[in-house]
């Protein structure tokens, strides 16, 4: 199967997030006998039926970029990715991007003004290191608040003048390194109206890594292999789907939660759920997303979704002016129908 592509203008990608959040536009297609439509994410209640269930992912970005120096002096920046061991963001070993790696050996101390913050240790796979966070009595959380900073994808050029606007208003429990971008158009306001439509709105936890940014490097889609993600759905989660008229999954990450937990019956663990091809949904009926960068998992997933009409909307939304990717607008679409 062919890798999805399609050429993206650089002027189409969103350098900043619009006010008040939900602003952004909305391309809707929920059916795919019928004409798209050209709303905003304000329009959502009135898209969404009593009964429905609307699933959001609700992980908090980490600060995990930490500018720091060598004992020399000389500039350095570590990207946490994720914790090892059981401990979770308090644990003080970490997998994690380094630069300079090649002018940083296993072994080298990372400094903060006079203060030791991180021990530089092995490569382990595709060019990430270990790392070890030295706390110096605080916590790991707290080392990340006082230092850290929000990390923006790199395709985001200006600085970002409230970091609050990386986060979604409902973001709870930390664990992402990129934030769920469908949820960042949800204003509190949209919330209210969507349960006062009588919509339930239910939460799933999945910690976003790095690997939602980067292309498939496969020239066939079979052949990607997923990244992993941890992931969390709550038993009344479970159940609200099952009872739903239908279930509206805010963003991928949602999705591979929802669907990891069918699969699997698991409710938390690790997922490398790779979702691609004529794969068998069991729980998400409509996908609220962002406009997804090519050659991505997440443009894989949407043609799983919604079949190959994803290509004319995106046509017709860059014609139309849309803004893609992070701090971009959004599209609603259903599932397409398999016989």
């Amino acid at each position: 199967m062919e890798v999805p592509d399609y050429q993206l203008p650089p002027e189409a990608i969103a350098q900043r997030p619009v006010e008040p959040r939900h602003a952004s536009r909305l391309l809707v297609s929920l059916d795919p006998d019928d004409s798209p439509r050209h709303l905003h994410v304000g329009d959502l209640p009135g898209l969404l039926r009593k009964g429905d269930v609307l699933v959001v992912n609700t992980t908090k970005v980490l600060p995990a970029r930490l500018r720091l120096h060598k004992r020399s002096g000389g500039a350095a920046e570590v990207m946490l990715l994720a914790p090892e061991g059981d401990e979770g963001i308090e644990s003080v070993n970490w997998t994690a991007l380094v630069r300079p790696g090649r002018r940083l050996p296993a072994g080298t101390m990372l400094f903060l003004g006079d203060q030791a913050l991180v021990e530089v240790g092995e490569v382990v796979a595709d060019g990430t290191r270990r790392v070890r966070l030295v706390a110096g009595g605080a916590s790991v959380s707290q080392l990340l608040d006082e230092f850290g900073a929000i990390p923006l994808p790199p395709y985001i050029h200006e600085q970002l003048a409230d970091s609050r606007r990386y986060q979604t208003v409902y973001a709870d429990r930390p664990g992402s390194v990129a934030a769920p971008t469908a949820g960042l158009h949800l204003s509190e306001q949209v919330l209210a109206d969507c349960r006062a439509k009588g919509v339930a709105v239910a939460a799933v936890d999945l910690a976003v890594g790095l690997g939602t940014f980067r292309p498939l490097s496969a020239d066939r889609v079979e052949d990607h292999v997923m990244h992993r993600e941890r992931y969390r759905v709550a038993a009344a989660t479970v159940q609200a789907c099952r009872d739903a008229r239908r279930v509206v999954a805010v963003g991928t990450t949602t999705v591979r939660a929802l669907e990891s937990a069918a699969a699997t019956g698991r409710l938390e663990g690790d997922t490398e759920l790779y979702v691609h091809g004529a794969y068998p949904f069991q729980v998400v009926d409509v996908l609220l997303t962002n406009f997804h960068q090519p050659r991505s998992s997440l443009l894989v997933l949407l043609e799983a979704f919604c079949g190959p009409r994803w290509r004319d909307l995106y046509e017709e939304a860059l014609v139309e002016g849309y803004r893609f990717l992070s701090f971009g607008d959004a599209m609603l679409v259903g599932r397409r129908l398999t016989a």
